[in-house]
């Protein structure tokens, strides 16, 4: 469950995200920063007094040297015997006790210390005068000269702290406001498309979303979202036509119903059991009507089982079951497996056999072949065939050619249409195509993976 006080928009989410993140980061860099900065003026503050120490030392020519001369930075230097007395020292340390009871390391290396008394820090650095020199001047009398300057303000206050923390979060402010500006550039395509969706409704499918130039995620979206949108069109069209004709088409059969019944009640004395057979044919051909219809919106969503179909031999036996009629010849040198559901390309290939049947003169060709990767099953009559102009529409629900309605009065013209959408379910194609004689009908069907 989100939390209630987390934002909604992404926008949002991801500056503060953004910000966080950056803020972690340069808190990081900045206490490096301050940490190396802290270092280096404490380096070289001590190089300065080691410096002044080993200058002093090299000048010292007497037991009593005179005062040495100091520089701004390194104002401090006292010579301290053995017993911790000042033997000498520069105007700044005159008159002070000894800076310190630190005592340099025997093998001549200097030692540095911030030493902090009475509110003041200073930078120390303790030096060994050589043994040599001790025994030249005090008769091997150990003497340490101490080197201190005053602890730099930016060590000694919290402002080169302050300084940093401002400047890390005046860096993440400024990381935020970029995320913010550029997030929401990034997403205003996005907006204008959900402001363009809105305004879309199931009476008016025909706007389209802004598209944006390039081939970025955005812009794929905003194809792919245009896409679907005329699909939808397209299938809301076909829908209304779809259900323009059915009414037209049932509103005959319901008609002829209902007058059969009025006649059977208005008129007593005449055949009331003929009167009756004859509206439950009219109810059997509705019922009939309505089935071939729900079959029809049923294979548009794709085929409910899938299996290996081999269709050499569902194409012979489907010519073993036509019977009656002119005789069904199958031709196929090789065995071609599609995948998809049996009973549906069966009623497939039953249909255009009955069909194919219902035109021919002397006989039905059916042929099984490979094509294009592929497989076709080609149907074809020695009729008098379909004219070019017509070959599209005898697909089209309820459409019945003049011949077609001479041969069979009782068809409710959906069979074609019902065969193109399970050829269309399988990601196939159902066409009519030239033929030298008669009617040509090619289904064409991918072929099965290997492993299937």
């Amino acid at each position: 469950m989100r939390p209630r006080l987390a934002p909604t928009s992404i926008r949002a989410r991801f500056t503060l995200v953004m910000t966080g993140v950056s803020l972690l980061v340069y808190a990081i860099i900045g206490v490096g920063v301050d940490t190396a900065v802290h270092n280096r003026i404490e380096r070289d503050g001590f190089r300065d007094t080691e410096r002044a120490a080993a200058e002093w030392i090299g000048s010292m020519r007497s037991p009593t040297p005179p005062q040495p001369i100091t520089s701004t930075r390194v104002p401090y230097l006292q010579l301290v015997d053995a017993t911790g007395s000042v033997v000498s020292a520069s105007k700044a340390a005159s008159g002070l006790p000894a800076l310190s009871t630190l005592r340099p390391p025997n093998d001549g290396r200097t030692q540095n210390r911030v030493q902090c008394e009475n509110g003041r820090c200073l930078l120390l650095t303790a030096a060994g005068v050589p043994p040599q020199k001790t025994a030249r001047l005090w008769a091997g009398q150990s003497h340490t000269v101490y080197a201190a300057m005053p602890r730099p303000v930016l060590l000694g206050t919290q402002r080169l702290d302050a300084l940093v923390a401002a400047g890390v979060l005046a860096a993440s402010l400024l990381t935020g406001w970029a995320t913010w500006a550029l997030v929401g550039r990034t997403l205003r395509p996005v907006e204008a498309m959900r402001a363009q969706i809105a305004e879309i409704t199931i009476s008016d499918l025909s706007l389209r979303v802004p598209q944006p130039s390039g081939d970025d995620e955005i812009a794929r979206l905003a194809r792919t979202a245009n896409q679907t949108l005329a699909r939808l069109e397209d299938a809301m069209e076909r829908q209304r036509r779809f259900g323009s004709m059915v009414s037209h088409e049932l509103r005959r059969p319901l008609t002829g119903l209902r007058t059969q019944l009025e006649e059977v009640l208005l008129f007593p004395e005449a055949d009331a059991r003929g009167g009756v057979r004859d509206a439950l044919a009219t109810a059997e051909r509705l019922q009939a009507i309505i089935d071939e219809m729900l079959m029809l919106a049923r294979v548009s969503t794709g085929p409910r089982i899938v299996e290996p179909v081999g269709l050499a031999a569902l194409a012979r036996e489907e010519a073993a079951r036509r019977g009656d009629g002119p005789p069904v010849e199958v031709s196929a040198p090789e065995e071609l497996t599609v995948t998809g559901n049996r009973v549906q390309l069966a009623g497939v290939l039953a249909n255009l056999l009955v069909n194919a049947q219902r035109h021919a003169r002397t006989r039905v060709q059916v042929t099984v072949r490979r094509s294009d990767d592929g497989a076709a099953v080609v149907v074809e009559d020695d009729g008098e065939g379909i004219a070019p102009v017509d070959r599209e529409r005898v697909f089209e629900p309820f459409t019945r050619l003049s011949e077609g309605l001479r041969r069979d009065p009782g068809g409710s013209g959906l069979g074609l249409a019902i065969s193109r959408a399970v050829a269309e379910a399988h990601n196939g194609t159902l066409r009519i195509e030239d033929s030298p004689r008669g009617a040509r009908f090619v289904l064409r069907l991918p072929l099965a993976p290997p492993h299937t």
